[in-house]
């Protein structure tokens, strides 16, 4: 079983301090705290994307029209939690080493994979519940034991969210014990670029605990 899940009206009343009257203005100030930045510049693409690319270039490719963060209401917060409590659910985590002899394979899991297939499955079924694949990023962070891991965030008007295999709620980005180092580009999800994460992660670690 999971962690209980935060409430919609918990996490309004924890993300509204952050952003400046998203509803009212609708201009999202998207350099607010609420939101990872990052370089101008793209950086290198992970190997195991790259593979992944090469074999489905129709998933990889440049947005004509990027859409910047989604308004989150309170049916695609129900449907995030929906999708993500889902494939938690019912993967059972297994490395690529084990399942497929190599270290990194990034695809779909068939009831098994490692934190890289979740976050496919995961960033698929959203764009086809209708989420617009620019909001979806594959996302490279570090643990506090220094190794890699893969979460999807999602940028919404309340902030950018991370969905995780390695617990059951759906934090703000900042609410995480990780260290973010790169994503997928918006414009281009062929593309990754480096994240900004000045945070002190034992201060950080230390209070998640």
């Amino acid at each position: 079983m999971f962690a209980h899940k935060k409430g919609w009206g918990a996490l309004l009343g924890a993300l509204l301090t952050l952003l400046v009257a998203p509803a009212a203005a609708q201009v999202i100030d998207t350099t607010n705290v609420a939101f990872v930045q990052t370089l101008s510049t793209t950086t290198s693409i992970p190997v195991g994307h790259a593979e992944f690319c090469t074999t489905r270039p129709a998933e990889c490719r440049a947005s004509s029209n990027p859409v910047a963060v989604m308004p989150l209401t309170e049916t695609l917060w129900q449907q995030l939690q929906a999708i993500n409590a889902h494939y938690n659910q019912t993967i059972v985590a297994v490395t690529d080493d084990d399942l497929y002899q190599v270290a990194e394979f990034w695809t779909y899991p068939n009831g098994y994979g490692d934190c890289e297939d979740y976050v496919l499955a995961k960033r698929r079924d959203l764009i086809n519940a209708g989420w617009p694949a620019s909001v979806l990023l594959m996302s490279v962070v570090k643990q506090g034991n220094g190794e890699g891991h893969a979460v999807l965030l999602v940028r919404t008007d309340r902030g950018d969210l991370v969905l995780d295999n390695q617990v059951g709620t759906i934090d703000l980005w900042s609410e995480t014990p990780y260290k973010f180092i790169k994503r997928q580009s918006q414009a281009d999800a062929g593309k990754w670029v480096d994240m900004i994460d000045a945070r002190d992660m034992n201060l950080i670690t230390a209070a998640i605990r």
